[in-house]
């Protein structure tokens, strides 16, 4: 329930949208229950692999980053505030989820190419939008864009480069000496 609604209740929040996209219509709620419901019995028969959550969750990411996108558009926001507004619906809801199950959330693991995946999906769908590709069509590009960045990431392990800093006995932080 919360990676479902998590997000796109901070998105919300965030533009004073009210009420909240699941309070103004409950069917939200049904539809994320019945997945949920769905999701446990199908568990009960078949154990899914680390790779299957990851596909389910690229996909997830990719539909509620580019709805995201699209909402805050709808409001008149700039371009630049609607790929962030998409990026906050695509991933606060996990974020969420992982905390709350004392994991560390996947945006912030090491050089995860998960949020940058939402911003060049959600950048993609923008340029194409206002280059005057219909709607659905960038829609589409923008999802399988964020989609294909992150099975790339998933199958060979891409990652983002990571500065490195170290805290010296003094306090000051410097880069560490390479060796």
């Amino acid at each position: 329930m919360v990676t479902a609604t998590g997000g796109g209740t901070l998105r919300d929040v965030l533009l004073n949208r009210h009420p909240i996209f699941w309070i103004a219509d409950p069917t939200y709620l049904l539809v994320i229950l019945g997945a949920t419901a769905f999701t446990l019995v199908y568990v009960r028969f078949h154990v899914p692999g680390r790779r299957g959550l990851l596909v389910a969750d690229a996909l997830g990411l990719a539909f509620f980053t580019i709805g995201g996108t699209q909402i805050a558009e709808q409001a008149g926001l700039p371009g630049l505030l609607a790929v962030l507004m998409g990026t906050i619906t695509g991933v606060a809801g996990g974020m969420v989820r992982d905390v709350l199950c004392a994991e560390i959330p996947l945006i912030l693991r090491r050089g995860q190419l998960y949020a940058s995946s939402t911003i060049v999906g959600a950048t993609l769908y923008l340029l194409l939008e206002r280059a005057g590709v219909h709607r659905d069509a960038a829609s589409l590009a923008g999802m399988t864009t964020i989609v294909v960045v992150r099975f790339a990431a998933i199958l060979w392990r891409l990652e983002l480069p990571v500065l490195s800093l170290e805290e010296t006995e003094s306090g000051t932080i410097r880069r560490p000496e390479r060796k």
